[in-house]
């Protein structure tokens, strides 16, 4: 069953930032949203991920409008924002602990995602002490603590070296083939070629966009007003 977004409509006073974003997304598929700064980018996510409220639309998943069902949404959606929201003095393993079980956090870190996020690595390292791409891939981990459906990613491996990209853009993509949805805001070439379809937010629309792997194309159609 696919995931329908409808009619997403979002002002700031008289500035439309979202007028009208609708798409659909299959399970299994990732879709990337591409646009320049202040697009309303993160704005969309924030909205799916119930962090922002809409002037209006809808968000369904198996007949229900996630928009008006928090606990529904809390179970099927995970948020990976831009930043990574941490408990700076606690532990890798004490920050696992508040979205984790005890019984499911072992299991995750024996052979599950934790494990595929190398997070058994640094289990005792305080977050202020961590790497940038180690304080990505806890914000992963503990974002995908319930075994969410649907999956909304913020330039996940924005900044982060090799190693780190690779190791979290594998875990998308096991993700993806589990059955997951994902939709990634970005302009990352690793992140991108994930991706099975592409949308361009420009002007508070967002069109279907042919992404080539160019990226003097893509940097001239996002720098058009």
């Amino acid at each position: 069953m696919e995931a329908e977004i409808l009619d997403i409509q979002k002002k700031y006073g008289r500035k439309e930032v979202l007028r009208g974003t609708s798409f659909r997304i299959a399970p299994g598929s990732c879709l990337g949203i591409l646009g320049a700064n202040g697009s309303g980018k993160s704005t969309l996510l924030k909205i799916l991920a119930g962090v922002l409220r809409p002037n209006a639309g809808r968000f369904l998943w198996q007949g229900e409008d996630l928009l008006r069902h928090p606990r529904l949404r809390a179970s099927q959606v995970a948020y990976v924002p831009q930043g990574t929201p941490l408990i700076e003095e606690l532990s890798a393993r004490d920050n696992l602990r508040l979205w984790y079980e005890p019984e499911a956090l072992a299991r995750s870190l024996d052979g599950g995602v934790l494990r595929q996020l190398g997070l058994d690595e640094f289990l005792r390292t305080p977050a202020n002490q961590l790497s940038g791409g180690m304080r990505k891939r806890l914000s992963i981990g503990c974002a995908l603590a319930n075994d969410p459906v649907i999956l909304l990613l913020d330039e996940p491996t924005a900044a982060l070296d090799l190693v780190a990209k690779e190791r979290i853009l594998r875990c998308f993509e096991n993700f993806r083939q589990s059955g997951g949805l994902l939709i990634m805001a970005s302009h990352d070439p690793w992140e991108l070629e994930l991706c099975d379809e592409w949308r361009l937010l420009r002007g508070g629309v967002l069109e279907p966009y042919a992404y080539t792997g160019e990226r003097s194309r893509l940097i001239r159609d996002l720098e058009q007003p």
